[in-house]
């Protein structure tokens, strides 16, 4: 498929040509997803203004996911595209197969201007799909052979494929990863992110990388009102979090923005009906758990991390003032998704974030 398309501000228009070329793949690793393939025509995407992130830049090789997270924000991004925002967004992936090279001209532009770049704050960038197409090897060259300051937000082992360019680009800028682990129920995580690593597996991937000199934290997220926020579960996933090297941990509770709402709340009903009601209470001001549910979750996150020595600052580029010791503090929030603008064309779109 091709990416023309995509800046288009009419809601009416096809968002992919009609000349385009979908791949496929039914085999075994792959039963059921479709690729397309696309040439993208921007791959910085600037994050607007009024954002609250803690970044400006943004690559995001990747749309669509195959971790399928239940209650993945991005969801509402595939609508953007005219596909499902449920089994669709875990199952048509759209792939920028020319995002090495598109990257590597624009950090070469005369207008850029060396801002640090956070990568897997859309969907993640080493999702399955990333196995077959092998785009990150090339965007890491690139921005190491910049020496420009990047991050990575992942839930994927595969990041260790790619470690000695992690370490490369560590010698000559700042990088930082973060993991995303918001629990250790096996179960849970069977049900809620069944494509995904298991919670150890990523620790461990934590823990190779603090042993290889990568500095490397925790996005304890989401934590899950009544199925993984008990004191009991979050002080052995702080402890967890702690053993494998994090040097921090920052807790995030559940989202449901719309896409993932709906898509959540049927998983919901499926395996725990005797939640939903709690739920749609708890729920019922939009999108965001009540801010004192959210201070309660942080505190005591903050807490356990206190005991054992791990600091709550996130993975991300931060002021300084917000890190340091461990106090109460105003509960970590995503902003609704946004169309990125690109610093090329003003009329190209792209989409936030974590």
């Amino acid at each position: 498929m091709r990416w023309e398309q995509l800046g288009r501000e009419d809601a009416t228009a096809a968002l992919f040509g009609t000349d385009a070329v979908t791949r496929r793949f039914d085999t075994p690793e792959f039963r059921g997803i479709t690729f397309h393939e696309v040439r993208a025509r921007s791959i910085l995407n600037r994050v607007p203004g009024a954002s609250r992130m803690p970044f400006e830049w943004t690559v995001n090789p990747y749309r669509g996911c195959s971790h399928a997270c239940v209650y993945c924000f991005a969801r509402k991004s595939h609508s953007y595209l005219d596909l499902d925002t449920g089994l669709g967004f875990d199952t048509q992936i759209v792939v920028k197969t020319n995002a090495p090279e598109l990257l590597r001209r624009e950090l070469a532009a005369p207008r850029w201007r060396g801002e640090h770049v956070a990568m897997g704050t859309n969907v993640d960038c080493y999702q399955r799909a990333e196995g077959r197409y092998q785009l990150m090897p090339g965007i890491l060259a690139a921005l190491r052979d910049r020496a420009n300051p990047f991050s990575i937000l992942t839930k994927g082992s595969l990041i260790l494929r790619d470690l000695e360019l992690v370490r490369q680009a560590a010698r000559v800028t700042e990088v930082s990863i973060a993991l995303s682990v918001g629990f250790l129920d096996g179960e849970l995580w069977r049900s809620v992110e069944p494509g995904t690593p298991s919670p150890q597996t990523r620790l461990a991937v934590c823990r190779t990388l603090a042993e290889n000199g990568i500095p490397v934290s925790v996005l304890m997220a989401p934590v899950l009102p009544f199925l993984s926020d008990s004191p009991e579960q979050l002080r052995a996933t702080v402890r967890a979090v702690a053993a494998a090297g994090a040097g921090s941990v920052t807790p995030l509770v559940l989202h449901l923005r719309p896409g993932a709402r709906e898509w959540y709340m049927a998983w919901l009903a499926r395996e725990h009906p005797h939640l939903v009601r709690r739920y749609e209470v708890m729920y019922a001001g939009g999108a965001y758990a009540p801010t004192w549910y959210q201070r309660r979750i942080t505190r005591q996150v903050h807490e356990f991390a206190a005991e054992v020595g791990c600091g709550p600052a996130g993975g991300f580029r931060r002021p300084a003032a917000d890190r340091g010791a461990v106090r109460e503090r105003e509960p970590a929030r995503e902003p609704e998704p946004v169309r990125e603008r690109d610093h090329g064309e003003p009329g190209d779109t792209q989409l936030t974030l974590l």
